[in-house]
């Protein structure tokens, strides 16, 4: 099967195309043929080791020194079971699903073999592969952190979300209004026709100085582009005010029960996907090009194969 290898941590230009052996599900396993799969921020920076200081060292203690031990990237997949194990019972040959692999890895080739009983579900009925791995890597991540700052269990809160237009973003702001939320978006002016098609009216442009110069107090600030300073945003708290960064030490765990909520508010019409390009799996090294300049609005798709 195809695969792309990173061969060692650097620019794009490490990732490479290859031919590898295709998987065999063991028991508890399925086989996947991965229609879509997507790159996001996290995997840019394992790629290129894009983390400073301490944390740089732990990465390469985590993931491999020199090169990545499990060299095919990528950690969401939509695709089709070809396959499975004995001991498979939840899922039949021929459903349509989408996951996350998390540090597994795995997902930039053809096939991959998952455990059946790991952060995988059967896909919402109303979205299409490319649509379906969309929504999975800043729907898992918005989830934990509006957990962490109680979203759901407020009255109609005021909150800020900074980083409104990337993937995390979007997922957060619409997660966040199908909780009632009041909602100011932060965003780039080109980001402005993504912000009004969330439906979402209140906005601040950070490239024209208007975050700082807000005066607005916020009982919610979640900063899903991690850039803005912990400084800043305190300064923009109501008392008893809470807020959270994806730039700080509390990293995003993924369960399987934030991917049915994703299907659940997918199927609801509550959370759609945000689709910004769509590369072919032998221009991975656009796709990585395009994802390192920060720019992307929503969700950059990688299409592995045809259904």
């Amino acid at each position: 099967m195809k695969a792309v290898i990173c061969t060692k941590y650097g620019p794009p230009e490490v990732l490479k195309m290859q031919e590898v052996a295709k998987p065999v599900p063991a028991d508890g396993e399925i086989l996947v043929r991965i229609i879509a799969s997507a790159v996001n921020s996290a995997d840019v920076r394992v790629r290129g080791l894009l983390i400073g200081g301490f944390m740089r060292i732990l990465l390469r203690l985590a993931l491999g020194f020199s090169k990545p031990r499990k060299p095919i990237l990528g950690t969401v997949f939509a695709g089709i079971i070809e396959s499975k194990g004995d001991k498979v019972a939840k899922f039949n040959t021929g459903d349509k699903v989408f996951g996350m692999t998390g540090f597994d890895f795995g997902t930039y080739a053809e096939y991959i073999a998952v455990k059946a009983s790991g952060n995988i579900s059967l896909m919402p009925q109303n979205a299409s592969f490319d649509e379906a791995v969309a929504l999975i890597f800043g729907g898992q991540t918005a989830i934990y952190f509006l957990d962490k700052l109680k979203v759901a269990q407020k009255d109609k809160p005021k909150v800020l979300i900074i980083g409104a237009t990337g993937s995390v973003g979007t997922a957060a702001v619409q997660i966040a209004k199908h909780y009632r939320a009041d909602i100011t978006a932060v965003g780039s002016s080109g980001g402005l026709p993504v912000i009004e098609q969330m439906g979402i009216s209140k906005f601040i442009l950070y490239d024209k100085g208007e975050l700082e110069q807000t005066t607005t107090k916020f009982d919610i600030i979640f900063d899903a582009s991690g850039k803005v300073s912990k400084s800043l945003c305190k300064k923009l708290l109501e008392k008893g005010g809470i807020y959270k960064t994806v730039g700080g030490l509390d990293f995003a765990s993924e369960t399987l029960q934030q991917l049915e909520l994703i299907k659940d508010l997918c199927e609801k019409g509550a959370y759609k996907a945000v689709i910004d390009k769509t590369f072919p799996l032998d221009k991975i090294g656009e796709a990585h090009r395009y994802v390192e300049l920060g720019r992307k609005k929503g969700n950059v798709v990688l299409k592995i194969s045809e259904v």
